[in-house]
């Protein structure tokens, strides 16, 4: 069996690697011997490599920091082998002209240190127990952060050191020490303009507001905000998606929203809301919450710091999951530790009690799928030339089943079949996580996509006019919805520009969204396929222009009932169809399709021609089990048990505190004094 070539990035990390231990092997025999010319060509492949690896290697740099050969080390030593190379060019007494510039060198050293002990200090006191967006924080003096060159120290000795070395090398050919005076003395100015900018931030009027005082704002902003539904949610990068979906509910509800995070980098994760939104890092700040109007907090997902908030008793949680299949993930043991869980129909409900993972049935409330109210209802065959499919797969997930995805087993073979068919336009839009657990997913969907683009390539006709008008709505919507930040801003500067939001702006979001859906979709070749990859257009904006859903047992396939169009689940779980369809009810209503595609031809059949659609009652059926009735809609079911669970949490409130004072002693009317000692 032949041996896999290594990854291009592994041989591009070696080779660099490669390049820089050669070229310090370099100027040490050249400082060493000496030789000019060699020492002059091998400091400046040195410093060229330094600066690739800092603009595109950052991991080899941490290799090189973990064999405690970090950038300081490498700079000393590169300086070092300079003035090495200096001293053997001239006389033996020429060793004390070269002391000062030693002097000098050693004292940017120094500087260098003394600059990032102070930027951490800085760091520091620019690192604060809450981090707010939507809120205006103008009460903490927030201010814009240092320049990045002062906060990263391979970046900051690079530049500040360059004049130093650049004047070491300069001196070299003729011997002459004033230009390495030249450079030693601007490097040295250089650090300490930064080293006084620095220390300028950490006098009392320019820092920002101390621990103590912005935990006490953030109480006084809990105290007049007075909120009373929030969303939690803690979670890696790529699971935002988790949280966004629930963001439009909770604002269209009649409470006082708040969006409670706990990692710092979430804050920008976030989708456009107008909801204010706090992260609190901390338990300890966590635990404030105790103590403010909030009553009940959803959670669409669960992490390890979920347990932290469920600590706080005076609030009642609800799981709401980030959506719903037939998966063991869709009824996990740890929902019994919410107060309630809130389903979207009878399915879920039969489906925890199915599962024993001890949620009772008394705490299953059915509120439907919010999300789903403005997904358009089926109108009907493909009308136009082209039958729209839209191709979802999920991703591999945690435990390595082979029937969690189809990307693996099925997806080329499904791809092919339908682009074989001349009418087909196909969406495909797979899962953000895909390939992130088994590299054959990666691999798989790589090259689903390039067969979508040949397949285009031999397609593609003239674009639609059209373009100015969806660039300039592009441009509109992402000033609604996106922050334009300094490459050096950190997380207060974030904070002070992004405060409380201007009114009206969550109205504008929603007609710019429509706006630029419309436009995006009429913008688009006729009949040419389209890899979906990036937040827009979103995918129940794809579940209007399709005609026809494949996918995998998942939460997509749950949604796309609400429109009732036909959709197709893939097979790769190595069951019989009979015992498919028995084991995921979500599949009853679904064309089972059979890992090498076969049956594609006839369900595009069947798409075209409902009359010979077999399964719409099944779907209308399997949709009203799923998501529950149209009416009343899933908004007013959440905003319902919203209100009720916010009334549970009151009563808690209430019963505790009678007993509380029910079991403190009577105050003494009167004061005894204790009798003096004779």
């Amino acid at each position: 069996m032949p041996v896999p070539l290594p990854r291009p990035p592994v041989l591009l990390k070696g080779l660099v690697t490669l390049v820089l231990a050669a070229a310090f092997a370099a100027q040490a025999v050249a400082a060493l011997l000496p030789h000019v010319p060699l020492l002059l060509a091998a400091t400046a492949v040195s410093l060229a490599t330094e600066g690739a690896l800092l603009r595109w290697q950052r991991g080899v740099l941490s290799l090189f920091a973990k064999s405690h050969a970090d950038i300081t080390v490498r700079h000393v030593l590169r300086d070092l082998l300079l003035v090495v190379g200096l001293l053997r060019l001239g006389e033996q007494d020429r060793e004390t002209v070269y002391v000062p510039l030693v002097a000098g060198l050693l004292a940017f050293y120094v500087l260098h240190c003394a600059i990032q002990a102070v930027s951490v200090l800085v760091r520091r006191t620019r690192t604060l127990p809450v981090v707010t967006r939507n809120i205006d924080a103008s009460a903490l003096r927030l201010s814009p952060a240092p320049a990045l060159l002062l906060r990263r120290p391979g970046h900051r000795l690079l530049v500040f050191g360059l004049p130093a070395t650049a004047g070491l090398l300069a001196a070299a050919p003729g011997d002459e020490p004033v230009y390495a005076a030249a450079g030693i003395a601007l490097s040295l100015l250089l650090a300490l303009t930064g080293l006084g900018a620095l220390l300028l931030r950490l006098l009392p009027g320019r820092r920002p507001a101390g621990e103590q005082e912005v935990l006490d704002w953030f109480d006084a902003w809990l105290a007049a905000y007075r909120p009373t539904v929030g969303l939690y949610f803690s979670g890696g990068a790529a699971s935002a998606y988790q949280a966004n979906m629930w963001l439009e509910p909770l604002a269209r509800g009649d409470g006082r929203p708040v969006i409670v995070l706990r990692e710092r980098f979430m804050t920008q994760k976030i989708a456009a809301t107008d909801i204010p939104i706090v992260c609190l890092p901390k338990v300890s700040t966590l635990m404030r919450l105790e103590h403010s109007t909030l009553q009940v907090l959803v959670h669409p997902s669960n992490s390890g710091k979920t347990s932290q908030v469920l600590r706080i008793p005076t609030i009642k949680h609800t799981f709401v999951n980030h959506g719903e299949s037939d998966k063991l993930s869709s009824c996990n043991p740890y929902a019994k530790a919410y107060d309630e869980v809130w389903v979207a129909g009878p399915a879920a409900r039969e489906r925890y009690a199915l599962a024993e993972v001890g949620v009772e049935d008394k705490d299953v409330v059915e509120t439907g799928r919010p999300q789903l109210d403005a997904v358009r209802p089926y109108a009907g065959p493909p009308a136009g030339a082209w039958t729209t499919v839209l191709y979802a797969p999920t991703w591999e997930g945690w435990d390595g089943n082979p029937g969690n995805t189809s990307v693996i087993a099925a997806g080329e073979n499904l791809v092919r079949a339908l682009l074989a068919d001349p009418g087909v336009r196909l969406l495909y839009k797979p899962h953000p996580l895909t390939g992130s657990v088994d590299p054959r997913a990666g691999a798989a969907d790589l090259r689903i996509r390039e067969l979508i683009r040949a397949a285009n390539r031999e397609r593609t006709g003239p674009r639609p006019s059209g373009d100015a008008g969806l660039d300039r709505l592009t441009r509109e919507l992402d000033r609604l919805t996106t922050t334009d930040f300094r490459a050096g801003a950190d997380t207060v500067e974030r904070m002070r520009v992004q405060s409380a939001p201007e009114p009206g702006r969550a109205e504008a979001v929603a007609r710019a969204t429509a706006a630029w859906e419309e436009a995006y979709w009429a913008s688009l070749p006729e009949g040419e396929h389209q890899i979906i990859t990036d937040v827009r257009p979103a995918l129940y904006s794809c579940f209007d222009v399709a005609d026809l859903l494949v996918s995998d047992v998942s939460s997509v396939i749950s949604d796309f009932l609400a429109s009732e169009k036909p959709y197709a689940v893939a097979n790769t779980s190595g069951l019989s169809e009979d015992a498919f369809r028995t084991a995921f009810p979500t599949v009853v209503a679904a064309t089972v399709l059979s890992p090498d595609a076969g049956g594609v031809p006839a369900l595009l059949e069947a798409v075209r021609h409902p009359e010979k659609d077999e399964l719409g009652e099944a779907r209308a059926a399997l949709k009203l089990r799923l998501l529950g009735p149209a009416e009343p809609s899933s908004q007013e079911r959440f905003d319902t048990a919203v209100r009720e669970l916010c009334g549970k949490a009151l009563d808690h409130r209430a019963r505790v505190a009678e007993r509380l004072t029910a079991e403190l002693p009577g105050q003494r009317t009167e004061t005894t004094l204790p009798a003096a000692p004779r």
